[in-house]
């Protein structure tokens, strides 16, 4: 069976860094991206094309930073999409790998996210589940300190994107995958979870983390923006494509779960 052509539009370096910066990526800004490689149509170069894009926008003096997430270093007993035979679940503890920022790939957040973190300079952060890897003048101070019992709360990577006025980019994916959203599960009552995980010198470690899930983020975005008039959106290629603050985001969203997704505190 031959394999049909491929769909358009014919995207390159050049064409995506202009529609960056008409959409209103900042030279010198800090962008926190979500991405999907498929949705912006034929790229010549693929995702190395795509991170030299973003890059060029940004310049010299901005920062590139994306989800180099991890799931898979976790505990079998909760695994879905496939389960694996609870038999299995002693041994999978016993031998899984810890997590190393330098060689563990990330997992679930696409090939872009995966090129970055493999970049000439790229910066990685050490939560073993939810790191962000980050290219530019700014990487080191992104990236550094992530705790290891703070996935996505005060002492991660995104507490400092906020800081920094950073803005998220949302290149062909939905509010779904918005990250930031999950900073304001930090910040009203939310259930405590046991979480485990390989521990850093081998064997297995459980620690109490914050419980975190994008139910209801897409319900949220729409209402952010809406309500908000700081989402620029637009295309990139075939990708539509949405630009706002960090901060901006995580303080609706923090107001918007309290009264949406009210979660009682408990340990």
């Amino acid at each position: 069976m031959s394999t049909p052509p491929p769909t358009g539009p014919l995207v390159t370096r050049d064409t995506i860094a202009r529609q960056l910066r008409e959409l209103g990526v900042k030279p010198g800004e800090t962008l926190l991206a979500h991405t999907s490689l498929s949705s912006l149509g034929w790229v010549n170069g693929g995702a190395a094309a795509v991170v030299q894009s973003l890059l060029d926008a940004l310049g010299p003096d901005g920062t590139l930073v994306v989800p180099t997430q991890t799931g898979d270093l976790s505990d079998p007993a909760v695994w879905q999409n496939p389960p694996v035979p609870q038999e299995w679940w002693a041994e999978i503890r016993a031998t899984m790998p810890p997590y190393d920022p330098l060689i563990t790939p990330s997992r679930g957040v696409g090939v872009i996210p995966e090129t970055v973190r493999n970049w000439p300079g790229a910066r990685r952060s050490a939560h073993p589940q939810t790191s962000f890897a980050a290219v530019g003048a700014r990487a080191a101070e992104i990236t550094d300190g992530h705790a290891p019992d703070c996935r996505l709360g005060e002492r991660s990577p995104l507490a400092r994107l906020e800081k920094l006025d950073a803005r998220v980019l949302m290149l062909g994916t939905g509010y779904a995958t918005c990250t930031s959203f999950h900073l304001a599960e930090y910040r009203i009552p939310t259930p405590r979870v046991q979480v485990g995980r390989p521990a850093p010198g081998g064997g297995w470690e459980t620690v109490t983390e914050i419980s975190i899930t994008s139910d209801r983020f897409d319900e949220l975005g729409y209402d952010f923006e809406r309500d908000r008039p700081v989402v620029v959106r637009g295309r990139v290629g075939a990708a539509e494509t949405r630009l706002f603050p960090v901060a901006g985001a995580v303080a609706y969203a923090e107001r918007w779960l309290a009264v949406h997704r009210p979660r009682e505190e408990e340990i």
